[in-house]
This record gives structure tokens, C-alpha cells and sequence, in this order.
């Protein structure tokens, strides 16, 4: 699924975070701030490349482990990759910008930096290098991390 750099993510009105630890608790809610793709790359178009450094992609790592946004029943296959032994994701991660501006992009964008060279724009590489993860790290049910979260937010069991 091909997205542009910064344009308007429009894939699912709602986003829902699952809770890392139980596997089962949910938040949904229609977010009030915009929502940009980051990384939803697709054979035969062009995207990006260039070197980001360790710390970055770590600290992005590090994002992932903490954040399941947008989990879905089904998974997408890197096509970027030969058909056979090509990496799965099934999420998404959410990274805050400036006040109102989130950034969206595929589980697989950390293969798509570390295997195939793709450079996301440098704001999306500041706002994961500004991530407190201490604070997200720490977050615990019913509470995300995530910045902006409306206070009358769905939160329930699946």
C-alpha cells in the first residue's frame, strides 16, 4: 500500500491503540489532530533513500516495542522484498509532531530504512528522536502512549 511522504493519512477514520502487555485492552477514539504518512512504501514507486543514523533507528525500535497502534487481523507482506522470506507487519506506530500533527506509518517501516535504504523526512526522523520513551515505556493500562488521547475515549476489553 503506497502512501506519499506527508500527505493526509485517510486509511481508518479511528485509531485504536492495543495494549502492549495484555494483548486485549483497547482505545478507540476519531482523532482531533491530523494524521501524515510516513513510510507506506510499495514496489514500483519511487520513495526516498539515504543513510539515518543508528540512534535513530533504535530509537525507533525502541517506539515499537512500547506502541501497537492500528493492529490488524491480516498481515502485509514487504513486496520490496523476493516473494519468499519477505517480512510481515500488521500495525501501525503513531510519532506526535507539533502540537496537532501526528505522524503515521506502516509497521515495516524499520525494515524499509534498514533493508532497502529508505530515508523518512527529517521531521519525522526529529519527532522520533524528541519521543520521550521513558514516559511511554512507563505508560500502563488504561492510560497510551501517546500525547493527545481525548479524555472521552473509548476503553474497553476486546
Amino acid at each position: 500500500m503506497f502512501y506519499e511522504d506527508l500527505s493526509e493519512y485517510d486509511y481508518q477514520d479511528e485509531d485504536a491503540f492495543t495494549d502492549r502487555e495484555s494483548g486485549f485492552f483497547m482505545l478507540w477514539y476519531r482523532p482531533a489532530y491530523t494524521r501524515l504518512n510516513i513510510g507506506w512504501l510499495q514496489a514500483g514507486k519511487p520513495y526516498s533513500t539515504g543513510t539515518v543514523s543508528a540512534v535513530f533507528v533504535e530509537k525507533l525500535k525502541a517506539v515499537q516495542e512500547v506502541q501497537w497502534m492500528n493492529v490488524c487481523l491480516g498481515v502485509h507482506e514487504c513486496d520490496l522484498c523476493p516473494d519468499e522470506g519477505a517480512p510481515e507487519g500488521n500495525g501501525e506506530v503513531r510519532i506526535p509532531g507539533v502540537p496537532g500533527i501526528a505522524y503515521a506509518a506502516p509497521f515495516l517501516i524499520t525494515h524499509y530504512i534498514t533493508t532497502h535504504g529508505y530515508r523518512p523526512p527529517q521531521v519525522f526522523i526529529d519527532a522520533v528522536l524528541a519521543v520521550d520513551l521513558d514516559a511511554w515505556a512507563a505508560a500502563r493500562w488504561p492510560d497510551v502512549p501517546f500525547p493527545w488521547v481525548p479524555d472521552d475515549a473509548e476503553r474497553m476489553l476486546e
